[in-house]
């Protein structure tokens, strides 16, 4: 396995740096302190440089209008992604991977411009009476064969996307024939019966916000439907999968300017006559988390390097619970350690620790919990063998 980044990578990388660096961290404070918002120029200013950048629609294939990145490639930008605050990247223009599916009519109404940043569409899944078990939603689509539209029903949750955000990837069962076939559907937020029911404040300050939708009794014509009847769960575990690796990724990149802010931080702070980077209390813990941030670097990629060798996809799936389940448990604890070596300063929302250790709590929730990749590794290390999982 060689891991050595080729110039085309490298130049990703840079370019990825650069906007995460230079463009988004600037906003992050007003992004703060205006809870959660930022003037639509500025927005609309940060859209354009991810695409003068070629950071749009990354994971999206070429012949979809995408960049058709790698699974590495996705790693590399995400590093530098999880550097900034408030998840400012959303604003990049893109679209979930599901809509690379698209027929040629959806790809003009919805793929298409939100690749040129004008559409943002959301993945709605979870339900406030199922968990992570999709095969249990009880959102349900059935046909009305006088008029061959499909009528849908459901509660979702975590619905997330930016203030923007006017469509969604609807996730339910299509019942048919005493049969129920799990289907995704395009709807737009504008559809008659399509209601937001609550827009709840999170622990995090994010672009994203995460509502909930009701829809009831909303009629959609079959070309709403995005790819073919009952695929829904393969197509929506897909997803799952990449943006574990996508989330291994950003808490690398979050570990990596916590550090370097702690370092930078108490190698200058003078007390008692010398460095508090002196003190062991206060670098030991500092060395810890780059060991930790190290080891998830390497298993995230790895992960990634796994899926772009088109390796079994059960032990992808499992070796991205790995990166997913120990980048985001090191990433926590990086920022609490962090924040204890700014002792005050760390509890105040315009340093940056403060607001990483609030962020960095939902890595061990969304796309599965930490107990959910507990399960899937676990599972894997059975059917597929350990040497397959950890080798």
């Amino acid at each position: 396995m060689d891991l050595t980044l080729d110039a085309t990578q490298a130049d990703l990388r840079e370019r990825a740096r650069v906007y995460a660096r230079d463009v988004l961290q600037p906003h992050e404070a007003e992004f703060e302190r205006n809870g959660g918002t930022l003037p639509a120029e500025t927005i609309r200013e940060l859209k354009r440089r991810a695409i003068e950048l070629d950071l749009h629609g990354g994971s999206l294939p070429v012949e979809a209008g995408g960049q058709g990145w790698s699974a590495l490639e996705q790693v590399l930008v995400h590093e530098q992604l999880g550097q900034v605050t408030g998840g400012l990247w959303s604003f990049i223009p893109g679209a979930y991977n599901a809509l690379a599916a698209c027929s040629p009519e959806q790809r003009r109404r919805y793929l298409e411009p939100s690749l040129r940043g004008e559409r943002t569409g959301s993945y709605a899944i979870t339900e406030p009476g199922q968990g992570s078990d999709a095969r249990t939603l009880a959102a349900t689509a059935v046909e009305d064969p006088s008029t061959r539209e499909y009528v849908l029903n459901g509660e979702k949750w975590f619905v997330t996307g930016p203030s923007d955000t006017d469509f969604m990837i609807f996730h339910c069962h299509l019942l048919e024939g005493g049969e129920r076939k799990p289907t995704l559907f395009l709807v737009d937020y504008d559809e008659p019966g399509v209601e937001m029911t609550g827009d709840p404040d999170y622990t995090h300050t994010f672009a994203d916000r995460h509502p909930q939708f009701t829809l009831t009794d909303v009629r959609v014509p079959a070309t709403a439907i995005l790819g073919a009847i009952g695929e829904a769960d393969a197509m929506t575990n897909q997803w799952f999968v990449e943006e574990r690796l996508h989330i291994g990724a950003r808490c690398t990149g979050a570990m990596e300017r916590l550090l370097t802010l702690a370092v930078e931080w108490a190698t200058g702070r003078i007390q008692f006559g010398q460095r508090i980077y002196d003190f062991q209390g206060v670098s030991f813990p500092l060395a810890d988390s780059a060991a930790d941030a190290a080891a998830a670097r390497l298993l995230t990629r790895e992960a990634a390097w796994h899926m772009d060798q088109h390796a079994d996809p059960k032990v992808v799936h499992a070796r991205a619970s790995v990166a997913k389940l120990f980048a985001s448990e090191a990433a926590y604890r990086c920022a609490d350690r962090v924040v204890q070596v700014f002792g005050g300063r760390g509890y105040m929302r315009e340093f940056a620790a403060e607001r990483f250790l609030r962020e960095l709590r939902v890595d061990r929730i969304w796309e599965g919990t930490s107990e959910i990749q507990r399960m899937v590794i676990a599972r894997a290390l059975e059917k597929r063998g350990v040497d397959r999982v950890v080798g």
